[in-house]
C-alpha cells in the first residue's frame, strides 16, 4: 500500500513539474535528431518498446497508466546513463514488483534501439 501511495506521489509531482513549464529540451549529441524521432517511434511502437501500453507520454494517444508518466525525464535522471540502465534491465534498477520488462537483459530491444528510446525519452 505504501509503495502504491508512493507512486502515485510521485507521478503526480512529475506531472505537476512539467505543468510548471519545466522547458523541453533537444540534446545536441552524437545521436542527433534524427535518432530521437527514431527513439519516438520505438517508444510509440506495439512491436518492439511499446512505452505507451505502460506509460502516459504527452501528446500520445491512448497512453497507459499502470507506470508513472514519462515527464520531467532530465530531472528524474540527472545521469542519462541510469535512464539507459532502467531500460535494459541492469540488477541495480530492477524494482521489485515492477511489470516493466528489462528490455535489454531479456533481448526484447538491441542496445541500440535502448539508446534511441533513451535519447527521445530523456527530452520529455
Amino acid at each position: 500500500m505504501l509503495k502504491m501511495k508512493m507512486k502515485q506521489f510521485l507521478t503526480a509531482v512529475a506531472v505537476s513539474s512539467a505543468c510548471v513549464a519545466a522547458p523541453s529540451v533537444a540534446f545536441a549529441d552524437n545521436h542527433g535528431a534524427s535518432a530521437i524521432e527514431e527513439g519516438k517511434e520505438l517508444s510509440f511502437g506495439r512491436s518492439k518498446g511499446n512505452c505507451l501500453a505502460c506509460h502516459m507520454i504527452q501528446g500520445a494517444n491512448m497512453p497507459g497508466n499502470i507506470g508513472p508518466a514519462l515527464v520531467a525525464m532530465e530531472m528524474r535522471y540527472p545521469d542519462k546513463q541510469k535512464l539507459y540502465d532502467k531500460i535494459w534491465g541492469t540488477p541495480e534498477t530492477i524494482v521489485e514488483d515492477s511489470m516493466m520488462p528489462h528490455f535489454g537483459a531479456n533481448g526484447i530491444l538491441s542496445d541500440e534501439e535502448i539508446q534511441k528510446i533513451t535519447d527521445y525519452i530523456y527530452t520529455l
